[in-house]
Order: C-alpha cells, then structure tokens, then sequence
C-alpha cells in the first residue's frame, strides 16, 4: 500500500484544539471509526488499541511530534491520518517537549510488514526540512492534507522481482538507525542487521600481532542486508547518501549492490 493511498481525508484534521494527551488519543479514536476503512470497528476497541501502545513506550518522538498507532484484531484496512493541534500539549514525548503535529495509523493486526512500511515512510517525510513546519501553517483540513501529499508524491514503488542484495556495513553508530530505516520503508521483511566487528578487534587478541594498536580497536559495527527492487536501487542509494553525504567522501560506512540471477522465497514477519 502507498503512502498516498493510505492517509484517508476523513482522518485529516487541521488546528484542533485539546487540552491534553488523553483527549487527543480520544479524538483520534473517534476519527477513525468514522472512517470507511474502519467500519465496524468500534471507538472504544481503537481507543484501547492507542492506549496500549502507549504504555509500551510514548510514541512522541519528539521535535513536538507524535506518531500513536496500534494494530487490531479483525480489522482489514488501514486508516491513517494526520492532525495539527492549535495549541501543543504534553505527550510524554522522548524529548520532554509538548506536541503539536500527529500522525496516526490503525492496521490490521495481519499485516505487520505494511504497517511498518507506513510508519516509517511517515517517518521519513517529517524528518524532510521544513516539511512539518509548512503544515502547521495551513488552517483546513484540506490543505494539510495537500500539503503532507506534495512531500510524498515522488514516493516510488517497490518490483516483486528482479532484485538486488544490498549490503551497508555501517560503523558510524549515528547513522544506523536512519539507514535502517530506509530498508524498513522499503522492503521490511527482507532488510536483517548482523552484528559485526573490524578485523583488527580480532587481530589485536592474538600474540602475533600484539603491540600493533595503543587503543581498543573494538568499535560500533553492523551490516545491513536486505533485498530491493531493481527499480527502488537508484532511489535506495539516493536515500542513504542523503543520511551520510557522499559516501565517497565519508568514512565508517560501505555499500555494495550486487545483481541477483536469482532470487526466491521470503521470511517471516
């Protein structure tokens, strides 16, 4: 499912006005009930849905923005919305900060790897500079809903087939999660991490090459591979050289894409 295709413009709401987290989390219960995504779906079942999740962790992520969203039994669609508040409120976001821009997402409890796509798509977007403070801006519902559109309309679409293997040894630990999330927004169930050390952490260990380091050479290491379309590896590459500049001129991380002759099976969720 696109990004695109999912916000629901009843799901849409600009310069709402609450006084705190509670309310909000009871406002946007009631916002998509109402949708036709999720009909049948009662307020009170997405409202306890919401709340459970947060009480795993606070999903205000901070910079006053908050992404709550669960999954729930027997639900078939996705309704996925956005609001801006007129006032910001406290959210117990990870950074202490009140928030004021939400976006929030109501899956099925099937289909894990979709809600992934989208949350970290919508994730993605926010991150874009002066993407959020533009829609804060706008006074309808329509218009932000506009507005959040035009920051994902370039959004391109995965192949089934014909892939290729990616490979981001990364060992610069800041740039981590940002291309893991990359992978994630792409092609969830077929990006692994692999936890890895430089070869001088092992070489350092025997007598022979004793001496060689003044310093602990053991440092921050993963791998990240992951299969992606043929038509997404262009835009792959883009996305990570934007989290890391030039990767020709900077150190700590590797890529490498290899063409597959063949390729077949999937994973688990």
């Amino acid at each position: 499912m696109k990004l695109i295709d999912s916000i629901k413009p009843e799901c849409v709401l600009a310069q709402v006005e609450v006084d705190n987290k509670d309310e909000l989390l009871r406002l946007i219960a009631k916002t998509a009930a109402e949708s036709d995504s999720l009909s049948g779906t009662s307020e009170e079942n997405i409202l306890a849905g919401l709340k459970a999740r947060e009480e795993l962790d606070s999903t205000g992520y901070g910079e006053g923005i908050a992404i709550p969203h669960c999954r729930l039994a027997g639900v078939e669609d996705f309704a996925v919305g956005i609001i801006t508040l007129a006032k910001p409120i406290e959210f117990n976001a990870i950074d202490e900060q009140p928030v004021n821009f939400v976006a929030f997402i109501i899956a099925p409890d099937t289909q894990s790897n979709s809600h992934i796509r989208i949350l970290s798509r919508i994730s993605r977007v926010l991150q874009i500079p002066g993407a959020v403070k533009e829609m804060l801006k706008t006074e309808s519902s329509e218009n932000l809903r506009e507005s959040f559109l035009r920051w994902v309309v370039d959004e391109p679409s995965s192949e089934p087939a014909n892939k290729n293997l990616f490979h981001v040894f990364i060992q610069e630990e800041a740039y981590f999660e940002d291309i893991l999330q990359v992978f994630s927004s792409i092609e969830s169930n077929t990006a692994f991490v692999i936890e890895m050390e430089n070869s001088s952490a092992y070489l350092a260990k025997l007598p022979l090459f004793a001496g060689f380091w003044s310093d602990n050479p053991e440092h921050f290491g993963r791998m990240i591979v992951a299969l992606v379309g043929e038509k997404m590896t262009n835009e792959t590459i883009r996305r990570i050289e934007q989290i890391t500049g030039k990767l020709s001129d900077n150190p700590g991380v590797i890529l490498t894409v290899q063409s597959l002759f063949y390729c077949d099976g999937y994973s688990n969720a």
